[in-house]
C-alpha cells in the first residue's frame, strides 16, 4: 500500500515535470525539467529498491543518478558553446 501511494506520488509528479519539459518557455527550464524527470526516477528506484529490501537497486539508482547529472551537464555545455570538446578558452 505504501509503495503504491508513493509511486502515484512520484509519477505525478514525473508527468507535471513532462509537462514542463515539453512547453517550458525557455531552455533552461527544459532542461531543469528533464533533470529534475531524472532525479524523480532515481528516487522511484530507491523506492522500489527500498521496499522489495533488495538493495542492489539503490546501487542502481546511485549509478543512475551519475549518469544523470553528467548527461544534464554535456547538454548544457553542448548548448552553451556549441561543441563538448570545447573549453573556455577557446572562445
Amino acid at each position: 500500500m505504501m509503495f503504491a501511494v508513493a509511486s502515484v506520488a512520484l509519477l505525478t509528479v514525473i508527468a507535471m515535470l513532462l509537462v514542463r519539459a515539453f512547453i517550458g518557455p525557455t531552455f533552461t527550464d527544459r532542461i531543469l525539467a528533464v533533470n529534475s524527470v531524472g532525479t524523480a526516477v532515481v528516487l522511484l528506484i530507491a523506492l522500489f529498491g527500498f521496499l522489495t529490501s533488495r538493495p542492489e537497486f539503490l546501487d542502481i539508482a546511485l549509478l543512475y543518478a551519475l549518469i544523470n547529472f553528467v548527461g544534464t551537464l554535456a547538454v548544457l555545455k553542448f548548448f552553451n558553446f556549441g561543441d563538448l570538446g570545447a573549453t573556455s578558452s577557446d572562445e
